[in-house]
């Protein structure tokens, strides 16, 4: 009798619980499942990065000397099915009990559930120690806070592990934020430097062939594939992030410039969500380039948060409220998701340039998510679901823990306040100052009524108007409906009209 040790896609760390005490009398599974790969349609990037991080891995721990059983997804007995492979494995090698790690996302959880009754063999599901804040933790943490809101978590989590706090217990610099001093415009000019581009080898090879074969129907193009697949190379992802685009990610970590998907941001989000990197590891290197002055604090700050902060904020989030979490529809939106999204064929030049970083890199950095898709699909009234499947399905960093938090209840408020303090809904302006975009673009940001007008500045308005109900007592909105009501009652109408003409032509193919 032995051990039957899952893992999963984005499991990928040799300091995962279910391999803490592995023997090398045990079995451990690891499957490439057409399940996986498509109950969304994962872009080619993504799924190509997993399969590829996935086989380095296995060939990692076969080197270790121990008992991998690895199914590809071209290997003709391949079910297709994690219960189903599990199960073959269970009556071939006389499994005593099946030992996994928890998984990320709900839908996997219900499963595991569901074995604990239905496999006939035990299954010990362990705790996930890489991430920083415990499932259990964070529901103490919130408590029967009012509002959960970020900024103090994060405060208390740079308390626990001690990340820029001096020997008298204050924040570095006095404070514990610097994000206003992160919010610069693009200086003309501005270009990512170049990044890495990791050489290919036969495993890597095999996948993208695999992946061409079998997914290009999937949004997205495979090629150019720049992606570090094994540990080795995310940590010289991150080593040449720290050194050469830290000290700038700061300044300009909420631009966006054309042609440019990356500029100053550190693309590791994938290497994280996937396990090839740990959050600890990644906060640690980054505080150790601002104490040799390597870094200013800004940037440090703000990456750390991001880390120590952001991340673990939302999927303390995501366990908390799931699955009602899910089913959350503030604004009960319900308009049907625009072509566009798929295809970057509108007149709106921002949005085009977002879904072509999308599509050609399976990325684009969190200003693009939230306030330019985000902010159009809050505006118009999106479908909460199909807007969420496509973040789920588009990029590479994505699974439901992070995705969902991010989407419905930070792009879409659709969770009704429980992540944001207020939507973050903004007009044409904002991507006029944080963008060259508009320069570029069919539409003018400094109009809002006539044809050639801005789409998102009528809907910004249009939006407020039509869930005031909702918003009104909102204090952090009370500027924004005292500026509404000192309109006419003649230019809130014209607003109105205009924003209604946007989405029938948004209806129409004719954006």
């Amino acid at each position: 009798m032995t051990n039957l040790r899952l893992i999963l896609g984005d499991q990928l760390s040799s300091s995962l619980s279910s391999l803490k005490d592995v023997t090398k009398d045990d079995v451990i599974l690891m499957c490439e499942l057409m399940e996986e790969a498509t109950y969304v349609r994962h872009h080619p990037k993504k799924i190509a990065f997993i399969f590829s991080a996935m086989r380095h891995f296995a060939e990692e721990l076969k080197a270790k000397g121990y008992w991998v059983r690895y199914i590809t997804l071209d290997d003709p007995h391949n079910t297709g099915s994690l219960e189903k492979e599990t199960r073959r494995v269970i009556r071939e090698s006389r499994v005593k009990q099946v030992i996994v790690t928890e998984p990320s996302e709900y839908r996997l959880h219900k499963t595991f559930e569901f074995w604990r009754i239905d496999l006939g063999t035990p299954i010990n599901i362990l705790p996930d120690t890489r991430f920083l804040c415990t499932q259990e933790e964070f529901k103490r943490w919130a408590g029967h806070r009012r509002h959960l809101r970020m900024e103090y978590f994060y405060r208390d989590m740079r308390k626990k592990y001690g990340f820029l706090i001096e020997q008298d217990g204050e924040p570095t610099g006095g404070r514990w934020n610097f994000d206003k001093e992160n919010r610069k415009s693009p200086p003309r000019g501005l270009s990512s430097p170049k990044r890495i581009s990791h050489l290919k080898d036969h495993i890597t090879r095999d996948v993208l062939s695999l992946v061409k074969k079998r997914f290009s129907h999937h949004f997205g193009n495979l090629e150019p594939f720049h992606y570090a697949v094994t540990r080795q190379q995310a940590l010289i992802e991150l080593a040449h992030f720290i050194r050469e685009l830290l000290p700038y990610f700061g300044d300009y970590q909420d631009v966006m410039v054309v042609g440019e998907a990356y500029l100053y941001h550190s693309m590791i989000s994938s290497y994280l969500n996937a396990g090839l990197l740990l959050p600890l590891e990644v906060c640690q290197i980054a505080e150790q380039a601002y104490r040799a002055g390597k870094a200013p604090l800004n940037a440090v700050e703000g990456f750390i948060r991001q880390i120590l902060g952001w991340r673990e904020y939302v999927r303390g989030i995501y366990w908390m409220h799931m699955p009602q979490y899910g089913e959350m529809n503030h604004f009960n939106a319900k308009e049907p998701f625009p072509d566009f999204y798929w295809t970057a064929n509108t007149k709106m030049f921002c949005i085009a340039e977002a879904v072509k970083h999308t599509r050609d890199h399976a990325y684009s950095h969190h200003i693009q998510r939230l306030m330019v898709t985000g902010n159009f699909a809050l505006l118009t009234g999106l479908d909460v679901k199909q807007v969420q499947e496509w973040y789920l399905a588009v990029y590479s960093d994505a699974y439901e823990w992070v995705e969902m938090p991010n989407t419905l209840g930070m792009a879409l408020f659709g969770d009704g306040g429980i992540m944001g303090s207020k939507p973050y809904a903004a007009s044409g302006k904002y991507i006029d100052k944080m963008s060259n975009f508009c320069e570029q673009c069919s539409y003018d940001p400094d109009k809002t009524t006539t044809i050639n007008a801005c789409p998102f500045n009528s809907l910004y308005w249009d939006f407020m108007a039509r869930n005031q109900d909702k918003l009104k007592q909102n204090h952090r909105l009370s500027y924004v409906y005292s500026s509404w009501n000192r309109f006419s009652p003649q230019k809130q109408k014209a607003i109105r009209e205009h924003a209604t003409e946007i989405i029938k032509d948004m209806r129409d193919g004719k954006l």
